[in-house]
């Protein structure tokens, strides 16, 4: 009777303390965007040559990568036009047309707070303007690229805060472009901020809803990778983003799958992932995620904390890391570790 006292006392400070990159703050409760895009009522009814075009709910990303081999330019280019949002998010949609089409995306819907991502350069690979939104980009040629990697962030990122001003080198897009400096030109990365991420510590950032939502989205994401022949990717995944990583790792084809920052991975040992792909740990002396209690109980917590010598992860070093968020600061030992993992170099 004591242990199970001592257990509820434990799952209640997780949900004091579990969190994302917000630290200490409150959190409001989040319903997940799930489900095929916007317009896709339209897109159902309209045909291509006289053909029906891919279900985004049902058709898979190699489905929709043949049906896009089997039309012509000019084809395409109409689909770009007349549905943005859905060619737009079409996991298996050639990258260029999805670019374009989330330009024409975010230019159409005239938001302010959305209009950087339009900006001349931008890679935007998937957009979704409902609920705080969510974006996913490339940095690096994501067609040519012999190595891919893809972050995923933790609580407080959506489509106006994944890219904001804050510390250099954190926040997704901050932590994808630092990797690819110090992974090179032939490792593309992706900011995959592509789920409904928990805002503050609350009830959200303590319980799986939200990753159980993301880790499905992150498993198409990824099928969609392999549907255009990019290169099995690695996954990088922290803080409340490992959870999203821990559900979705035995249905993906990643190589490798990194957590840093992380609360648990909603499994006990590495092995109870099943997963093919490599697993690593990182966590620096500074970081507060290391008070969070690691249990699972009536589903609050994410269990074993995966840098623990009985999960069975491998180790990155981080000893110089500062606080949650420092992991791809250059000159970190993580960051330089986290390169060679990126570019495979690591047996």
């Amino acid at each position: 009777m004591r242990r199970f006292g001592r257990t509820l006392v434990t799952a209640a400070l997780a949900v004091t303390v579990v969190g994302g990159t917000a630290g200490w703050a409150s959190g409001d409760s989040q319903r997940a965007v799930t489900g095929p895009p916007p317009g896709t009522a339209a897109w159902r009814a309209d045909t291509a040559s006289g053909r029906p075009l891919p279900d985004p709910a049902s058709a898979s990303p190699r489905d929709v990568a043949r049906f896009f081999a089997g039309l012509d330019e000019a084809v395409r280019r109409e689909l770009v036009r007349e549905h943005p949002l859905v060619v737009g998010n079409l996991d298996g949609a050639p990258v260029t047309l999805r670019y374009e089409a989330n330009r024409l995306a975010v230019l159409a819907g005239g938001e302010a707070r959305y209009a950087s991502l339009a900006a001349p350069g931008r890679q935007i690979l998937a957009f979704d303007p409902r609920g705080r939104g969510q974006v996913v980009e490339v940095f690096g040629d994501l067609g040519r690229a012999a190595h891919v990697s893809v972050v995923v962030p933790g609580s407080d990122n959506d489509a106006t805060t994944y890219d904001a001003k804050r510390a250099p080198d954190t926040g997704p897009a901050g932590m994808a472009r630092s990797l690819r400096a110090a992974a090179g030109e032939d490792t593309a990365v992706v900011a995959w901020t592509g789920y409904t991420t928990p805002v503050g510590v609350g009830l959200d950032a303590a319980s799986g809803r939200l990753a159980e939502a993301g880790a499905d989205r992150l498993v198409r994401f990824t099928a969609g990778l392999d549907a255009i022949g990019a290169p099995d990717p690695v996954l990088f995944c922290h803080s409340y983003g490992s959870v999203v990583g821990g559900l979705a790792a035995g249905r993906t084809d990643a190589v490798d799958i990194v957590v840093f920052g992380s609360p648990g991975m909603r499994a006990a040992t590495a092995a109870d992932l099943h997963t093919r792909a490599r697993v690593w740990a990182a966590r620096g002396p500074s970081d507060w995620i290391g008070d969070v209690p690691n249990v699972e109980f009536a589903g609050i917590g994410h269990g074993a904390d995966p840098t623990s010598a009985a999960f069975g992860a491998r180790k990155v070093p981080a000893a110089d890391v500062h606080g949650h968020t420092g992991y791809l600061v250059p000159g970190t030992q993580s960051l330089a570790a986290f390169a060679a993992i990126a570019k495979g170099e690591v047996r």
